[in-house]
């Protein structure tokens, strides 16, 4: 059975599309995933790992404003990662992610776990929150395989609707 990465692969390449990355507390675990799969240069074009404020705002184009008023885990902020990296990179599709992977760093309204992720199309951007559990290698895995997910249900979706 093939892996999400792969299924990801064989859309993108079939539709001659590109993807890009930005990710904050996966580190590059999707670029990973992604890069993992034989051929994959065909359709994936990079990554920002934009861990710290700075590179968010200056590599993506994140708001100062937002950042201050809504924090690095939020929806303005990650879905602004994820069109900053597919204009950046220019390409069709992009996947971002921000989240607090822990042990430490959550609060009440933000507790360990939280992962913000957004997926930039042609079309739009669109963009939820996950809750994980307070295991940081598993947040990191959840948090990719989700974003990963949440791209591939989109390609699935779009290829339904062309047919």
């Amino acid at each position: 059975m093939k892996t999400t990465s792969e299924r990801i692969g064989d859309l993108l390449r079939s539709a001659n599309q590109t993807l890009s990355t930005a990710e904050s507390c996966t580190g590059g675990m999707i670029a990973h995933k992604i890069t993992a799969v034989s051929g994959c240069s065909d359709y994936y074009k990079g990554s920002v790992v934009s861990y710290c404020n700075d590179v968010k705002m200056n590599q993506l184009g994140v708001s100062q404003s937002d950042l201050e008023s809504h924090g690095a885990v939020s929806r303005p902020v990650v879905e602004q990662m994820a069109g900053g990296v597919r204009n950046l990179l220019a390409t069709d599709y992009a996947l971002a992610t921000s989240g607090i992977a822990g042990p430490g760093g959550g609060t009440a309204e933000k507790p360990v776990g939280t992962v913000w992720m957004a997926l930039a199309t042609p079309d739009g951007i669109e963009s939820r929150c996950c809750h994980f559990g307070t295991d940081r290698a598993e947040n990191i895995e959840k948090a990719s395989e989700s974003a990963l997910e949440m791209l591939l249900d989109f390609l699935l979706e779009r290829e339904k609707s062309v047919r």
